[in-house]
């Protein structure tokens, strides 16, 4: 909602100011459509070549993103550590090999039941048992699993940041394709010369609407939209790293009070829990 707040505070801003100076609507409106065509046409035809069609869908979705923000908030992250800690608990008072009945099936694991948003979401649920798994073949070396885990969240990582990526890059060609469309719209307007004054001056000026348009296009709309999906992916990419700071302390032998501390500080400030809070949540788990 903040980003559509901030979008129509631009346009109020930037042609409110124009109104205001005396500018008139009309020569704008008459030209913008074909200026449009010509400068979002090409930024389409550009997005397209430089991006598979895996990587264009991924980037259409990254719409929501930026509309929705991030997915995990306060109360995800208490019901991640709370998960994270009936299985540390678990996995030192019962053995590792009580977590198999959890990780190899956790959509019939009583545990995952009781979090249904950490088991639809497949990321989240598919690396603590694929991670708490290798615990169970002997993998325990803390500092090899931690490697492994980190490697994986850097390569998932970098895969999100790819539509922020592709937007930035249209947001940086829009100002040049600005100018091709004015400069289209001049080189019109040269082959009129011989038109009076008056009509030559609305030629120039709707040509100077391509300039207009892509700047602001880049600066004021897919820019901000790169630099918003940028931040969202890296808040979510906290999430994660929760898991692999709680796994990774559980193998170097702490208390499972201990293991989820670890990952409550990597929380990210805004949605972080009191300890308060995240020592009730835990204690108050109780799975049959």
């Amino acid at each position: 909602m903040l980003t559509i707040g901030g979008l129509v505070f631009l346009l109020i801003c930037v042609f409110g100011s124009y109104l205001a100076s005396g500018g008139s609507l009309e020569p704008l409106i008459e030209a913008m459509p074909f200026e449009l065509w010509t400068i979002g046409g090409a930024a389409m035809g550009t997005f397209a070549m430089a991006n598979s069609m895996h990587d264009v869908k991924h980037t259409m979705g990254g719409f929501g993103k930026i509309m929705k923000g991030a997915s995990f908030h306060k109360a995800d992250y208490v019901e991640l550590l709370s998960l994270l800690y009936f299985f540390s608990r678990l996995a030192s008072t019962k053995g590792t090999m009580a977590l198999e009945p959890h990780i190899e099936k956790p959509a019939e694991s009583a545990a995952f039941q009781k979090f249904p948003k950490i088991l639809g979401n497949h990321h989240a649920s598919t690396i603590i048992c694929d991670y708490l798994r290798m615990v169970g073949m002997n993998a325990d070396d803390p500092n090899q699993i931690e490697d492994v885990m980190a490697r994986e969240l850097k390569k998932t990582l970098h895969e999100e940041m790819h539509p922020a990526h592709a937007l930035q890059n249209i947001a940086d060609a829009l100002p040049a394709l600005g100018i091709v469309a004015a400069v289209l719209g001049v080189v019109k307007t040269m082959s009129h010369i011989n038109e009076p004054p008056a009509v030559l001056g609305e030629m120039i000026g709707g040509a100077l609407v391509g300039t207009f348009l892509g700047v602001l296009l880049a600066y004021g709309m897919v820019g901000p939209c790169a630099a918003r999906l940028k931040g969202v992916v890296e808040e979510e990419a906290k999430f994660y790293e929760v898991i692999r700071a709680v796994i990774v302390a559980h193998l170097h032998g702490n208390a499972p009070q201990v293991s989820v501390e670890a990952g409550h500080k990597m929380v990210p400030n805004s949605h972080m829990p009191s300890f308060q809070e995240l020592e009730e949540a835990v204690q108050s788990v109780q799975i049959a």
